[in-house]
């Protein structure tokens, strides 16, 4: 098979492989990194069984980063998935009550994120040798709570690099925080803004689209690289566990060959999803992608009218991760379902930019009948969680429980009794106070970290080393700044 290579969404750009795609993480003209064509999954399903993660890794990203050697793919592989991920299968697969739960949450940070940002490191450190970049890279980073601390255990003392993450303030759970801010290593760097996720993600998209900041940058021997999921060499490896879970569910006999299945995702920034996508996209049987969202319903909305409006006041809830109004990855789908034009593309993206919407064209719409939108309320997630756990004894975070209530409504809604897998994306020990009152009712009096231990004695689980060691860690990152400061920061951290 020829070599793969990269355009972006907005075509202003020149193609590009996979290392110089993964390096500069977003476009120079503002767009987003997709491959020109989706490979195939070229040999039958069942032929793939007997592969562990690991080796189902190796096959997938072969497929996509066609300038990568053998060596250099089972390098990386081999250093992502180790001994970090407590479980050996790396993502279980849990059936409870006929319905599958894709646990992603075994890593080292106890999220979803540390499937894909185990790697990344490794990638960027790959590509920039076979690329001759002797720069060092600077990865910036907005997160809205996981993506943070996954990227800086994953790029923690790894060298030529330092990592810059900001997060809002707020806007994310007293655990979240304690991981960020208790971060070691000499090139980290979290900065809490006074602001919320959405304006942390802008602005680090135009830190990345400031040409003169840039080029300062360049002159002093830095380049810039981004964590997110805007960076392909983040979404890529969030393929394979959606392919490891058909199988698994094919190895156990819990479907036939070539039977569809259903993944439910709760959705935020729309990358998670869109990795279940590009594996449809590769011929895995999948028949519907639900998109599960909290009260920020916009991806809701926008797949039930076409239009997307982020004219709205965020809200923060119990699932932070998902407390998102502008999902950037939703930009890659667009360009999909509009037949890859990508002045189409950008236009939507200016309207949204300058006036906080925009509307699809009908025959972007009927392309969407893959995807079924659906949110959940604070007061249905909460009900989830409790409801999962008297019927099954299985604890479930405020996510995956947004997935789990939006699920049963689709069920109720369509009478669809396809196998469904739901994207399990974090401990409930992540979360501990939303989870204890959900089970419980009971968790005013006492803080996040005394709420660990009452929930593991409550749920008879094992608290997970990567909680309980965070307790009594010192605090070293505590940088504040306004929304409109964080060039400023980034500027001090690197010139000095």
């Amino acid at each position: 098979m020829a070599g793969i290579y990269y355009e972006s969404t907005r075509g202003g750009v020149r193609k590009i492989t996979s290392s110089e795609a993964i390096v500069k993480g977003i476009a120079d003209d503002g767009g987003l990194y997709v491959p020109e064509i989706f490979p195939k999954l070229d040999i039958p399903l069942e032929n793939l069984l007997n592969k562990d993660y690991r080796e189902l890794a190796l096959y997938i990203l072969k497929k996509y980063l066609s300038d990568f050697n053998d060596n250099e793919l089972i390098r990386c592989v081999n250093n992502a998935y180790d001994e970090k991920f407590q479980k050996k299968e790396i993502v279980p697969l849990v059936e409870k009550d006929n319905l599958h739960f894709l646990e992603l949450y075994h890593g080292p940070t106890l999220a979803f994120k540390d499937m894909a940002l185990s790697i990344l490191p490794y990638f960027i450190k790959e590509a920039m040798r076979k690329l001759n970049i002797n720069k060092e890279v600077v990865i910036l980073t907005a997160t809205s709570g996981d993506t943070g601390k996954a990227a800086l255990e994953g790029f923690a003392n790894v060298e030529g690099t330092k990592i810059i993450v900001f997060y809002p303030k707020d806007g994310v759970s007293k655990i979240q925080e304690r991981q960020m801010i208790t971060q070691k290593g000499k090139n980290t760097f979290v900065i809490g803004i006074e602001g919320n996720f959405d304006d942390a993600q802008r602005g680090v998209k135009e830190i990345f689209k400031d040409r003169e900041f840039n080029k300062k940058l360049q002159e002093n021997n830095y380049t810039f690289s981004s964590a997110n999921s805007i960076n392909i060499g983040r979404l890529i490896p969030q393929i394979v566990y959606y392919v490891y879970a058909y199988l698994k569910l094919l190895r156990d006999s819990k479907i036939s060959k070539g039977e569809k299945i259903n993944i439910v995702v709760p959705t935020g920034n729309f990358g998670n999803i869109l990795a279940a996508f590009y594996a449809k996209n590769m011929g895995l049987p999948i028949n519907k992608l639900i998109c599960a969202s909290n009260e920020n319903n916009v991806l809701y909305d926008f797949f039930k009218t076409g239009v997307y409006n982020s004219n709205r006041k965020l809200i923060l809830t119990s699932s932070p991760s998902m407390d998102i109004l502008i999902s950037s990855n939703l930009e890659r789908l667009l360009f999909e379902i509009s037949g890859r034009d990508a002045e189409l593309i950008k236009d939507l993206m200016e309207k949204l930019k300058s006036e906080g919407e925009f509307k699809i064209p009908r025959k972007m719409k009927d392309k969407l009948k893959n995807f079924y939108g659906e949110y959940a309320t604070e007061e249905e997630t909460y009900r989830a969680i409790k409801e999962v756990y008297q019927l099954t004894g299985y604890v479930i975070d405020t996510h995956t429980a947004v997935a789990y209530s939006v699920y049963t409504k689709y069920k109720r809604n369509t009478l669809d009794n396809t196998k469904t897998v739901i994207a399990s994306t974090a401990s409930p020990f992540k979360f501990t106070r939303s989870v204890y009152e959900a089970l419980n009712g009971d968790n005013n009096n006492f803080t996040d970290f005394q709420l660990i231990d009452k929930l593991s004695k409550y749920t008879n689980l094992k608290t997970p080393k990567a909680i309980e060691d965070i307790k009594n860690r010192e605090v070293i990152h505590r940088r504040v700044c306004k929304k409109n400061e964080m060039k400023k920061v980034v500027e001090k951290i690197l010139l000095g």
